[in-house]
């Protein structure tokens, strides 16, 4: 294995400034592991641009809220760095908690707004815990850019407001959804679903499609199109919807009328699995 795994953040921090100084191009995957397609795809990607490519894993436990899933979230390291190797990673970051919380730590980033909407409204401090760890992996890896996955959109558009008003200097890619032959998105958490709840989950990208359809053939009204998702998720025993909304793809403003590009997002529950999902429609989809 050739894969270097590194758990000192100071180490980290010598090795990937040593590889900008020899002029070479940083790039950094966050995970928090248990590694599926859409991570790898997320790898590949950054791996055509990076020089020195470093994947951390981390399981944060600030971005967990009461009475979620820390403890029992999926890990395999062993498993996760052997494919990390065969992708020709130079660097796996996997500190411990105590590395990146010491028992003093007091220092959190927030980004307002942007978080109190979509999956920040029912997980209050989330998305807190999210900016706060990938801020000090940006410190710690240093990198000229990272990459994550357009499945957690919202994530993704909280971390590029968080990077301009920081002055951070860290180019943000989104990598494209990967789905499963069903069409259910890649997650981690997709290991909680049992074989008739993973049957029924597949309903949520269908009803997404449906929303495109709904858009494509002239329906603007967003409250009618995103009803129609809502009642097929609600339609199947297992489901439960958090929330289904029509959203400006920048600002994640909700949107009344559907006449420019948006965001249909959702957020459903299948048995143990909160799962989350979104596709563009309107004007560029």
């Amino acid at each position: 294995m050739t894969v270097e795994l590194i758990q000192d953040i100071a180490e980290m921090q010598k090795i990937t400034i040593g590889a900008r100084i020899r002029g070479k191009s940083v790039g950094l995957v966050p995970t928090m592991g248990y590694l599926h397609k859409g991570h790898l795809s997320l790898v590949r990607l950054a791996r055509r641009e990076a020089d020195f490519l470093v994947v951390s894993i981390f399981v944060n436990p600030t971005q967990f809220v009461e009475g979620e899933d820390y403890e029992s979230y999926p890990r395999d390291a062993e498993r996760d760095t052997r494919l990390l190797d065969r992708e020709g990673v130079d660097a796996v970051f996997s500190p411990a908690v105590e590395e990146m919380y010491p028992r003093d730590y007091s220092t959190y980033v927030e980004v307002e707004d942007l978080t109190s909407v979509l999956c920040g409204r029912s997980r209050p401090g989330h998305f807190r815990g999210v900016t706060t760890v990938v801020a000090k992996l940006f410190n710690a890896v240093r990198p000229h850019f990272a990459v994550f996955g357009e499945k957690d959109f919202q994530q993704a558009i909280v971390i590029r407001r968080m990077v301009r008003d920081l002055n951070m200097g860290v180019r943000i890619v989104l990598g494209p959804i990967v789905r499963d032959e069903d069409g259910l998105a890649l997650s981690s958490r997709n290991t909680y679903l049992t074989g008739a709840e993973r049957e029924e989950a597949r309903v949520i990208y269908r009803s997404l499609l449906e929303a495109r359809r709904m858009v494509r053939e002239g329906n603007t009204d967003a409250g009618e199109v995103t009803s129609a998702v809502r009642d097929m998720i609600n339609a199947k025993r297992a489901g439960a919807v958090e929330y289904v909304k029509a959203v400006h793809p920048e600002t994640l403003t909700e949107l009344s009328v559907i006449d420019r590009e948006a965001v249909i997002a959702v957020a459903a529950r299948f048995g143990r699995a909160r799962l989350i999902d979104n596709i563009r429609v309107g004007e560029r989809s």
